[in-house]
């Protein structure tokens, strides 16, 4: 059974862009240089050619698992989100307990991360720990290191 992502407007069209640009830019360049390897000879020997195969295959299995993906995606309208609790798409402003510092993520899919820009997937071990907290409550996540404790200081749509 596949999983259920939601996507922002910006996200979903991220993500169709680029299986758009794999299905018809890459695609086609996969083909092209086979063709290539296929003109220079002999098969059985031809170590060109059976990388041009190889670099389709993993394309053609990138293309699938995209294509996935994206029949599954569905859009989230952020109007309409819950800032009672902390949701996908939800920005949470947390504050470690440990050493007093504050951060802020937008809780996304994990196709939309983006730690330099303060996204984190739903699916990460902070994101997991942080979904359907409120305000003042305490979110524990494990580490290697050992337990660490964040409360929620604020919950917004921005």
């Amino acid at each position: 059974m596949s999983k259920v992502s939601y996507y922002t407007a910006e996200g979903l069209k991220k993500l169709r862009d680029e299986l758009n640009r794999l299905r018809d830019v890459e695609r086609p360049k996969a083909s092209q240089a086979i063709a290539e390897a296929r003109d220079k000879g002999d098969l059985s020997e031809n170590a060109e050619y059976d990388a041009a195969k190889e670099a389709q295959g993993l394309l053609e299995m990138k293309i699938s698992k995209m294509e996935e993906v994206y029949s599954n995606a569905r859009l989230i309208d952020e109007s309409q989100l819950d800032t009672s609790k902390a949701l996908v798409h939800s920005t949470v402003r947390i504050k470690n307990l440990t050493n007093g510092t504050e951060v802020k993520y937008k809780l996304v899919a994990q196709s939309e991360a983006d730690l330099k820009a303060g996204k984190i997937s739903v699916d990460s071990p902070i994101g997991k720990s942080l979904l359907g907290k409120k305000v003042g409550e305490v979110a524990e996540i494990n580490v290697p290191a050992g337990t660490m404790k964040f409360e929620i200081l604020e919950i917004t749509r921005d």
